[in-house]
């Protein structure tokens, strides 16, 4: 079993994994280790000792919950470290103290409801109860554990069972606690247009924090983090993950106390966050998905790739080639253009039209008529749906461009509905891009927008969805809401309940998320659209470290990646069409150009592409991804596909910057079956394994900047 439990103990066991907790005699729940797969009880690891200064909950002056490793710490206890925990009750009075109450084993992975959460049926639950009798409040802790893939997932349900309300202020929903070590912290920062930069630091004393206070994971900060021992690399040396199952604001937070002990802890944003619950109310704390990793940073990915691809996306299919219209036109078509553009686009080879912004009445600018999602026909000359039967009729699917949660102040909808806006009375309200935020915690704003898109999707065979979200919540003020402190996370339940509901009713039909490009990059949202736009900069070099950071944490099929014009409408720099292809051949792979303008020595490249893309698909969203090197660190950038069996390998490098007479390039691959024999398909070489996995390949000297190479290998 995954799961066991004995004399307050409890042991969950993954593949390669082992975590501890125990139930003490005091009634507290206490971490004892995570780790390597282990035999036995490591119940040893505890030490009591008298420490000055450290809150006592009992007489006995040497147990203190200010130095004990905690699953669960709370607020009150005499730990003063971070919480995961703090409740005010009704007389204003902050403090909890949990006891152990109780707990169950399950078949089957726990859900959440109103939530996303990673779904299996290889799996099993632990339900630890814990309660305050003096204010009572039942807070249930729930474990999932996927045994084969190393994952064992963390969420929280809280409780009141009182006769009074209470105010939840701060709700993690997973904690780490280790006695002793040396860690690094690896977060992922950014802004727009360069989102996920790989950032690495050794933990001092005291804390670091990152998250968002934006209304949604954000640009700036990824909802995911990695705990590594000072030393690990990519493969050797342990490492810990925590991802965040959630689209709306975070905090991670990562501490290094006055003994040197460390506690990692991930969770529900504490700004603008005061949950009231009534009597008989609860409150979910969304999931985190944690994973261990003895063999380094590579496995901890794997890992990651293989939960987020087969446990959390629910859409399996392959992405279509997609042709879209935002940087080939903007707003400047009619739909004799757009047809000119797909027969064009067909001729290539893509699969699917994506129709941008732009295409509903009085949308010639995006300061304007968000909310009214009417097609414009005089702009396209038909309706939407014969406009969509025309680009079917090429052979070419259809997709189109969405942003439904929000509104403009030139809309009639703003005009008919002001008060659905997230705006503050009597101000003057913060816009964003000129544009407001829908309340969607609001059921008649959610109906709303569900209707809308559904009489999208029921005007023709539309089979693709991008579904954007162009600006930050910065003012929280809901008109029909008990209390602000919890319209943040009612917003995202609604977001999630409409989600799902287009889900349902069709599920054909493949949604892309956005939010200016990666701005909500997370697997709240791979839940509901199993692709997302990494970027709106589609510029080669800057997408290098984009896709390198993203792949930490996600796997390749839920990239979407174009190849665009040059130069690039973000940078202004001009690439090599081939490196823009060998950078964009991620899962949703495509072309974000206009084909009218291309050369005829261009349109042969791209239509090479795609043909080769279709070859080489299957490797690039279902292999093993490897990160061959540090673009941070080093003068190339290299990755590889490995096939499952290890039969084939597709070798990625790009050398950004040219300089005289540099030294050569070996790219050392990794994952390929030992003891054989590759044969490089362009070349007919054939080279043995394990030189390969130790020696490298030598790149050319590159003859300009940006210069890309590509090997593919079989196994002979």
């Amino acid at each position: 079993m995954a799961i066991t439990h004995d004399k307050g103990i409890f042991t969950l066991n993954t593949k390669n994994s082992t975590y501890q907790m125990q139930a003490d005699s005091f009634g507290c729940l206490l971490h004892l280790y995570y780790g390597r797969r282990t035999e036995g009880v490591t119940s040893w690891g505890l030490k009591f000792m008298d420490r000055g200064f450290s809150g006592n909950p009992t007489p006995d002056r040497t147990y203190s919950l200010d130095v004990l490793p905690q699953e669960f710490p709370t607020q009150g206890t005499g730990d003063y470290r971070t919480p995961g925990l703090i409740v005010r009750d009704s007389e204003g009075i902050y403090g909890v103290v949990l006891h152990y109450k109780g707990f169950e084993i399950l078949e089957g992975k726990y859900s959440l409801k109103g939530l996303p959460a990673v779904h299996a049926e290889d799996a099993q639950t632990l339900a630890i109860t814990l309660e305050d009798k003096r204010i009572g409040l039942t807070v249930k802790l729930l474990y999932g554990v996927l045994p084969e893939k190393d994952i064992i997932t963390r969420s929280v349900i809280v409780r009141n069972d009182g006769s009074k309300p209470v105010t939840v202020m701060k709700l993690a929903s997973s904690c780490l606690d280790f006695t002793h070590g040396k860690f690094d912290l690896i977060t992922f920062q950014g802004r727009h247009t360069m989102e996920r930069q790989f950032q690495r630091q050794s933990l001092s004393h005291g804390q670091f924090t990152v998250g968002s206070r934006r209304g949604m994971s954000s640009h700036q900060f990824n909802p995911f983090v990695i705990l590594a021992d000072h030393d690990a690399t990519e493969t050797a040396g342990r490492c810990w993950g925590m991802q965040f199952v959630y689209s709306g604001g975070f905090l991670a937070e990562a501490e290094l106390d006055q003994y040197s002990q460390t506690r990692l802890m991930m969770g529900l944003a504490q700004e603008k966050f005061a949950y009231p619950l009534k009597p008989g109310e609860e409150l979910a704390g969304p999931e985190v998905i944690m994973t261990f990793s003895s063999e380094g940073l590579g496995k901890l990915s794997h890992n990651y790739h293989a939960c987020i691809r087969e446990n959390v996306c629910r859409d399996t299919r392959p992405s279509p080639i997609v042709l879209n219209t935002w940087e080939a036109l903007y707003f400047n078509f009619d739909g004799r253009k757009i047809l000119e553009v797909a027969q064009s686009a067909k001729g290539l080879g893509v699969d699917m039209l994506v129709l941008d912004d732009g295409w509903f009445m009085n949308r010639n600018d995006d300061n304007r008529a968000l909310g009214d999602w009417t097609a414009d026909e005089a702009k396209l000359g038909c309706t939407l749906g014969e406009l969509v039967r025309d680009v079917n009729s090429l052979g070419l699917k259809f997709g189109l461009w969405v942003e439904p949660e929000m509104i403009s102040e030139d809309s009639d909808l703003f005009r008919a509905h002001p008060d659905w806006a997230m705006t503050v009375p009597h101000e003057r309200p913060v816009l964003g891009r000129n544009q407001l935020v829908l309340d969607m915690s609001r059921r008649e704003v959610r109906e709303y927008v569900y209707g809308a898109i559904a009489g999208i999707l029921s005007q023709g065979n539309i089979e693709y969805l991008k579904w954007d979200y162009n600006r930050s919540i910065a003012a929280v003020y809901s008109r029909t809401s008990d209390s602000q402190g919890k319209v943040m996370y009612d917003y995202m339940l609604g977001l999630y309940e409409v989600l799902e509901r287009l889900h349902e009713k069709y599920p054909e039909v493949l949604i892309e998320g956005c939010a200016g490009g990666g701005g909500r990059f997370d697997a709240g949202m791979l839940y509901y659209t199993p692709q997302i736009w990494c970027s709106d900069n589609t510029d080669a070099l800057d997408r290098m470290n984009i896709h390198y950071g993203t792949s930490f944490g996600y796997p390749v099929s839920t990239i979407a990646a174009h190849v665009s014009t040059c130069p690039n409408h973000q940078t202004g720099r001009t690439t090599p069409l081939k490196t823009r292809y060998t950078v964009s051949m991620a899962g949703g792979f495509g072309y974000e150009l206009n084909p009218l303008t291309l050369t005829e020595e261009e349109r042969r490249e791209i239509a090479g592409q795609v043909l080769q893309y279709r070859t080489d698909r299957e490797i690039i969203t279902e292999g093993m991804y490897y990160r061959l090197s540090n673009p941070f660190e080093e003068s190339y950038c290299a990755w590889e596909y490995v096939s499952r069996n290890g039969s084939k390998a597709l070798v990625n490098a790009v050398i950004p910057y040219n300089h005289g007479n540099m030294p050569l390039v070996y790219v050392v691959l990794r994952g390929l079956s030992g003891g054989t024999f590759y044969r490089d398909i362009g070349t007919g070489k054939i080279y043995p394994s394990d030189a390969l996995m130790d020696a490298g390949l030598p790149l050319e000297m590159p003859k300009g900047d940006c210069e890309a190479f590509t090997f593919r290998l079989e196994r002979v």
